[in-house]
């Protein structure tokens, strides 16, 4: 039988991406030759490697979604080495050039996402490391891909401005990548501000070892990515329900982020409350 993505998911997805790209462009045209060469959040990298980074992870992208497309194997990279020898070989470019790169490959990826049939979001395809996950999630990985190295490029855009889909479906996925194993901590509970005044709480139970901690979505979400030094993220000493103390104090270190490049099981087509 044939299967296609739910049309209500896939244009929501891709209307996100549009507008975090056209934010991700503006940054970078912001960017004069100096910016660009200075240092990025990343260690090791400027904000050039950033930006190279993203311009050659479209590109990947592309060849994934060929992939689906063509139903002949198509890898992310052709290796690791030359993941790095892409992005050197770019990094260091004019801040004009490095603009012009991100654009081109923004708008050859959104080409390439106009030129999937319906049919072929279910296919399944593969990043550097497993699992496969079904071509629909491409979208997800760049669009987190775009998101955290927006970030990353420390230019004025910071976690405060992710939009609250990204947020809410990161830690949804992050969630389900979880590894217990490597976890530092044993609980985790999400508080938001309820529009009666008061909070409402998600709470992750059983993540392994290590003190239960609490904060927003947001502020999590930023500490989980190592996008923040846990600034509004506390201890929450057994029993007690209520955040103590200021945020980052005492913190473990974040578990590992992105384990697994996918959730290991994923529906061929996004379900209808995906989020």
């Amino acid at each position: 039988m044939t299967q296609s993505v739910d049309m209500t998911v896939l244009p929501a997805l891709q209307a996100e991406l549009a507008s975090a790209t056209n934010q991700l462009l503006a940054t970078a045209a912001s960017l004069s030759d100096a910016d660009a060469a200075a240092p990025s959040l990343l260690p090791g990298w400027t904000r050039g490697h950033v930006l190279a980074h993203l311009a050659r992870n479209a590109d990947s992208y592309v060849n994934l979604l060929t992939w689906a497309k063509t139903g002949v194997r198509t890898p992310q990279y052709t290796s690791h080495e030359a993941r790095r020898a892409g992005i050197d070989a770019s990094a260091t470019r004019p801040a004009a050039r490095l603009l012009a790169d991100v654009e081109d490959g923004a708008a050859r990826f959104a080409a390439a996402v106009r030129d999937v049939p319906a049919h072929a979001w279910a296919a399944p395809v593969e990043g550097m490391r497993p699992p496969p996950h079904p071509a629909w999630y491409v979208l997800v990985r760049r669009l987190r891909e775009v998101g955290i190295h927006h970030v990353d490029l420390a230019a004025g855009y910071g976690p405060a401005d992710w939009p609250e889909p990204f947020v809410r479906r990161e830690l949804h996925d992050l969630r389900l990548c979880w590894s217990r194993e490597h976890s530092t901590v044993s609980e985790i509970v999400l508080r938001e501000g309820a529009p009666d005044g008061g909070e409402r709480a998600a709470t992750w139970p059983g993540l392994g070892h290590g003190p239960a901690v609490t904060g927003t979505p947001r502020d999590m979400l930023a500490w989980l990515t190592g996008r923040s030094g846990g600034q509004g993220v506390s201890l929450l000493p057994a029993g007690q329900s209520h955040a103590p103390g200021p945020g980052g104090v005492d913190l473990p270190e974040p578990p590992p982020w992105l384990s697994m490049t996918a959730p290991a099981v994923l529906p061929a087509t996004p379900p209808k409350d995906y989020p």
